[in-house]
């Protein structure tokens, strides 16, 4: 532990922050799942809805810097594309 009264704030807010992050970081990574477990049954409807419940959850957490920006918009590309190619399947 820091002997400096600043430095040892700084530790207690980081050790705060990395657990919000992991929980948030766990929250996504949840819904992602969810999407793909919908598109491996081959249900449209339930895929759609569970992407569509996901979306906002990935950009909420990409906004806060969780999750770089980048990978929030391949992501959300990728489950997108998996989705229609179930509809057209």
């Amino acid at each position: 532990m820091a002997n400096i009264k600043s430095a040892q704030k700084r530790a207690i807010q980081s050790e705060k922050r990395r657990l919000h992050n992991n929980s948030q970081r766990s929250m996504v990574r949840t819904s992602i799942k969810r999407v793909f477990k919908a598109i491996h049954t081959g249900d449209w409807e339930k895929a759609m809805a569970e992407f569509n419940a996901a979306q906002p959850i990935i950009d909420r957490i990409a906004d806060k810097g969780v999750f770089n920006k980048n990978w929030a918009a391949r992501t959300k590309s990728r489950l997108n594309a998996r989705v229609k190619a179930l509809k057209t399947a």
